[in-house]
C-alpha cells in the first residue's frame, strides 16, 4: 500500500491526527522499500522510530495497532512504567521482545492451522466414528504387529478351547453392514445429533510447573517466581502424561481437532517464519514513555531508576540480540513507536542517546466537541454503530438523532474540561451511563424503537453531570 492508501485505511477507524497517520504511513512504506534494496545496503537501512506526544485517548495506541494489522506484522503494546532497571524486582525490558516473539509464533501457527483445517476436520470425523463404533466389548485387542490391510479386516476373539486369540476373516456381508452403520453415524455426526453422547478420549497432560519446588532468588518476573521465559522452556522439557477421560462428542471433537492440527503443522517451520517476521516486520508500541523520563538532577531516588530503565531500553532500540525460548532474535530492524502525554516531563528529559533513537516526533492534538461528533458516527467501528447492533440482537431499533449525537459529544467534552481529560474514552463512559436502563429493559420492552435525542440525553445525564460527587465515580 502507498502512504496515501495507508492513511485512507487509518481514516476509517481514527478521526483526525493526520500528522501522526502520515508519519506511520511513511514508516510502513519504508519497510516495503527496504525489502527491494540491494542486499548489501539493506542491512544498513534502519527504521525511523517514532515518538507520539499527546494526551490520553486521542488515538496513539489505535494508530499503532491498526498499522500493525494493515501490515500483517507481529505487534505488542507494553507500558514503559512496568519495567524496572536490571537488578530490581520487576519486568526487564527484553521481555517485550519475548512477548513479540510469542505473538508472532501464535500468528503464524494460526495461519498454518487455517491452511490444514479441512484435513484436520476430516481426520477428526474418522476418529470420532472409531470412538462411537468400537469393536465388540468381548473381543480382545489384536496381537502386536500393526493393523494390517484394512481390506482384509478381521474380528478377534478368544478361542473356544485354547484360550488363545484367533483371527476369523470378516465376511462381505458383515463388512457391508458395518460400513452402512458407519455411514449412518457419519450423517448423524454431521447433523449435530450426537453432540451430547459421551466417548472416551486420551488426553495429554503436562505436570504443572508451579508444583516443582525450584528455589529461585529475587523473583525475576516481579512476582517472586521464575522468569516466564524459563518457565515455558521447563514446561516443554517435562514429560507428558496421558489420561483417559469421558467427555461429550462436542468436547472430544475440540480435543481431537487440536491433536490433529498439532500433527499437521510443522512447528519448526512456524518458529523459523515467526522469528523472521519479528526481525523484519515486528512493531513494539512503547506506551507511557513519559513516565520513565524526568529531570536529570543526578540525585538519588526515583530518577535513578527511571534513567536506568532508559539505559536498559537503549541497546534493544539501538539493535541487539535477545535470547528467547525459540532462539536468538535481533532487534536491529524492528519498528519502535513510543508514546506519552508528557504533561509533567518533556521528550528532551529522556537521555540524549534514547532521544536520538526516536528521530520522528509527532504531536497529537486534543479532541474537540466536533471531533467527538465524528468519532461517534464516522469510523467503521463507531460506538453508535456498535450500540445499534447490540440493540438489534434483541430485535430492537436504536435511533440516534443528529441533535442527540451532538448533545452526547457536548456532554463528553464538558466533562473532559471539568475533570481529567481522558479523550475519546469519555464517550464510552457517557454512552454506557446514558443507555444503562435501555439495555437492561430492552428484552421486555413492548415498543422496540428507542430514539436517543437531546431531551433523553439531558434527562438521563443532567443530574449526574451537575452532581460533583456522582460525576467522580460514574462518569
Amino acid at each position: 500500500m502507498t502512504p496515501r492508501q495507508i492513511v485512507a485505511e487509518l481514516d476509517k477507524y481514527i478521526v483526525g491526527q493526520q500528522a501522526a497517520k502520515k508519519a506511520v504511513a511513511i514508516a510502513l512504506r519504508n519497510r516495503w522499500r527496504r525489502q527491494r534494496v540491494a542486499e548489501d545496503l539493506r542491512e544498513e537501512i534502519v527504521p525511523n522510530n517514532i515518538i507520539m506526544i499527546g494526551p490520553t485517548g486521542v488515538g496513539k495506541t489505535e494508530i499503532a495497532r491498526r498499522l500493525a494489522r494493515l501490515a500483517g506484522a507481529p505487534f505488542v503494546k507494553v507500558e514503559a512504567s512496568k519495567f524496572t532497571e536490571v537488578g530490581y524486582v520487576g519486568r526487564d525490558v527484553e521481555s517485550m521482545v519475548r512477548d513479540l516473539v510469542d505473538v508472532a509464533v501464535n500468528m503464524v501457527r494460526t495461519e498454518r492451522e487455517d491452511e490444514v483445517q479441512d484435513v484436520a476436520e476430516q481426520r477428526t470425523e474418522e476418529r470420532l466414528l472409531d470412538l462411537l463404533l468400537p469393536p465388540p466389548e468381548n473381543a480382545p485387542a489384536p496381537p502386536p504387529g500393526g493393523e494390517g490391510d484394512k481390506k482384509d479386516a478381521r474380528v478377534w476373539f478368544a478361542g473356544p478351547t485354547s484360550g488363545q486369540a484367533e483371527a476369523v476373516p470378516e465376511d462381505a456381508q458383515s463388512r457391508e453392514r458395518r460400513e452402512r452403520t458407519r455411514e449412518k453415524f457419519r450423517q448423524l455426526l454431521r447433523d449435530g445429533k450426537l453432540e451430547d453422547r459421551e466417548v472416551e478420549v486420551e488426553v495429554s497432560q503436562s505436570m504443572p510447573i508451579e508444583n516443582m519446588m525450584i528455589p529461585m532468588g529475587g523473583g525475576m518476573d516481579g512476582g517472586g517466581g521464575m522468569d516466564g521465559n524459563l518457565m515455558d522452556m521447563l514446561q516443554d522439557w517435562l514429560p507428558k502424561r496421558t489420561k483417559r477421560r469421558q467427555v461429550t462428542v462436542a468436547e472430544a471433537r475440540r480435543i481431537i481437532t487440536q491433536d490433529e492440527l498439532d500433527k499437521l503443522v510443522n512447528m519448526d517451520e512456524v518458529i523459523n517464519e515467526a522469528l523472521d517476521r519479528v526481525e523484519e516486520m515486528g512493531i513494539i508500541f512503547l506506551d507511557e514513555v513519559d513516565k520513565i523520563a524526568g529531570e536529570r538532577s543526578g540525585g538519588a531516588g526515583p530518577d535513578v531508576s527511571r534513567e536506568g530503565v532508559q539505559r536498559d531500553l537503549l541497546p534493544v532500540v539501538e539493535g541487539s540480540t535477545v535470547q528467547t525460548k525459540y532462539g536468538m532474535v535481533r532487534t536491529d530492524h524492528m519498528l519502535f513507536i513510543a508514546a506519552g502525554a508528557f504533561h509533567v516531563s518533556k521528550p528532551s528529559d529522556l537521555i540524549p542517546e534514547l532521544q536520538g533513537r526516536f528521530p520522528i516526533r509527532v504531536e497529537l492534538t486534543s479532541l474537540t466537541e466536533d471531533d467527538f461528533v465524528r468519532i461517534l458516527q464516522e469510523p467503521k467501528n463507531a460506538l453508535v454503530t456498535q450500540y445499534r447492533a447490540l440493540a438489534a440482537a434483541d430485535g430492537a431499533e436504536l435511533e440516534f438523532t443528529d441533535d442527540g449525537v451532538r448533545e452526547i459529544a457536548r456532554t463528553a467534552a464538558r466533562l473532559n474540561e471539568r475533570m481529567e481529560n481522558i479523550g475519546a474514552r469519555r464517550l464510552h463512559t457517557v454512552l454506557t451511563t446514558l443507555l444503562e436502563d435501555v439495555m437492561f429493559d430492552l428484552p421486555d420492552m413492548a415498543d422496540k424503537r428507542i430514539v436517543i435525542d437531546p431531551p433523553r440525553v439531558n434527562d438521563r445525564l443532567k443530574d449526574i453531570v451537575e452532581d460533583e460527587d456522582l460525576r467522580k465515580y460514574i462518569l
